[in-house]
């Protein structure tokens, strides 16, 4: 799919640069309504963000200078393919004293090699480093 590169006069999206925002069962933001709720021609996998969606935030974000949450759109894209229950037990493994160094740098090797999510993979190793000078790590 091609895709429009977005800037701040695409802002918001909803109103402004719906006709690109699909959902990622490809339904269209004009299709997500009551009737077609009560219908049962929307699902719940229907009203889920998509990559392509947050990836058009990140560039509004970008084009005003926002970088902090062009990152995080980013971060939330990748992480779409990774299950719910993994995503908590990632979170919670990211607390301090709850998990190694080595079972940090496993996590982020998974989310890089398994979900093909580079930045998430990169944050993660971010933060044990972090954890290990702070001395935040649970030890053995």
């Amino acid at each position: 799919m091609e895709q429009k590169r977005m800037s701040s006069c695409n802002y918001p999206l909803s109103s402004k640069g719906k006709e690109w925002i699909k959902t990622p069962t490809g339904k269209t933001l004009d299709e997500i309504t009551l009737e077609n709720v009560m219908s049962g021609d929307i699902k719940a996998e229907d009203l889920r963000i998509s990559p392509d969606t947050l990836e058009m935030q990140a560039q509004v974000a970008e084009s005003s200078n926002r970088e902090a949450i062009a990152r995080n759109f980013r971060r939330a894209a990748e992480l779409i393919k990774v299950p719910d229950d993994r995503i908590l037990e990632i979170y919670n493994a990211l607390r301090p004293f709850r998990s190694t160094f080595e079972e940090l740098l496993s996590i982020a090797d998974e989310l890089e090699n398994k979900y093909d999510a580079k930045v998430n993979a990169d944050f993660i190793r971010e933060a044990a480093e972090v954890y290990k000078k702070r001395s935040k790590l649970r030890e053995e």
